[in-house]
């Protein structure tokens, strides 16, 4: 279990059901966004410490001990401003409410060193707190082609205060997708751990032993005469690809989702470039005003451009 998360870095209380297990197999658990080789160096580098001394990759895990792990802060010249275009739904001295276009990485990793969202936020804001990883005023995160609505703390407060507020699932989101086949079901909600995948590490998978607690509600909203739909989707948590992950186990996976079965066949008279995953609503309590407020970012021009020609089938 957590009991602190965020910055300066995060302590784990070893769960009994853990006792036992490699310190690489327990940080990749409890970190399904990092790669295991960048937590072994993490290891390597003493940034992860067992009861205050650091320990060996393979170290096996005993009962009731704390590990804590802390991200290096990103040097400062590593991020730098850059002017990229995104919708901005609402902003105070804060936060920030935007639409993230499908395409857009969130914040540098492997591969993507510039031209993220972060490095937009910095070109728009100039300045954002720091968070753990080199990602400034970054509280959550959309997959790179899922578009939709993103919340950003501008103060340290704002930072704090939401990161716990996503961690204590006080922050509510409903998305909407369109899926390759309809569940049996209109609507339901299904709860079913979520995990690294055993063999492929760019994919998550069901875990009903060792991953983490996670559920989807769906509503189908209209079927469509090539056997789509349209769903909306409430999470009740937000682990890594849940909607993806959970929807295909469903047989129901989201369109044009190649890694979870959602591609669509040469046959089809649509072809969408990306998954048809859009964030579209998040209903939050302002961090200083103590208000609720809710915020909806409309679909995204190629999704409701493919919504249209499903119509008119």
């Amino acid at each position: 279990m957590f009991i602190h998360d965020g910055p300066p870095g995060d302590i784990l209380l070893v769960a009994p059901h853990e006792v036992g297990l490699r310190l690489d197999h327990f940080l990749t658990h409890h970190y399904p966004g990092h790669s295991r080789s960048s937590l072994n160096r993490l290891v390597n580098s003493s940034h992860v410490l067992v009861n205050g001394h650091p320990v060996k990759s393979g170290y096996r895990l005993r009962p009731d001990e704390m590990v804590m792990l802390s991200f290096p802060a990103t040097p400062a010249e590593e991020l730098f401003p850059e002017h990229i275009e995104f919708p901005v739904l609402f902003e105070d001295e804060h936060l920030l409410v935007l639409s993230k276009p499908p395409g857009l990485v969130v914040h540098p990793a492997c591969g993507h060193a510039q031209g993220t969202l972060v490095h937009g936020l910095l070109y728009h804001c100039k300045q954002l707190p720091a968070a753990a990883g080199g990602r400034p005023g970054i509280v959550h995160r959309l997959d790179k082609d899922t578009s939709g609505v993103m919340l950003v703390a501008k103060t340290e407060l704002a930072l704090r205060t939401l990161m716990a507020d996503f961690k204590d699932r006080r922050i509510h989101k409903i998305y909407h997708a369109l899926l390759l086949r309809c569940p049996r079901e209109r609507q339901g909600r299904i709860v079913q751990p979520i995990g690294r995948h055993p063999v492929d590490r760019k994919k998550m998978a069901l875990r009903p032993s060792d991953g983490r607690y996670a559920a989807t509600n769906w509503l189908i909203v209209e079927q469509f005469g090539n056997g789509w739909c349209l769903a909306e989707l409430a999470i009740e948590t937000g682990r890594t690809h849940q909607i993806r992950v959970h929807m295909a186990s469903l047989n129901s996976p989201v369109v044009g989702d190649g890694l979870y079965g959602g591609a669509v066949g040469r046959g089809s008279l649509i072809h969408p470039e990306r998954q048809m995953l859009h964030a579209s609503t998040l209903c939050f309590r302002h961090p200083v005003l103590d208000r609720e407020l809710r915020f909806t970012a409309p679909l995204w021009p190629d999704m409701q451009k493919i919504l249209e020609a499903l119509r008119a089938l």
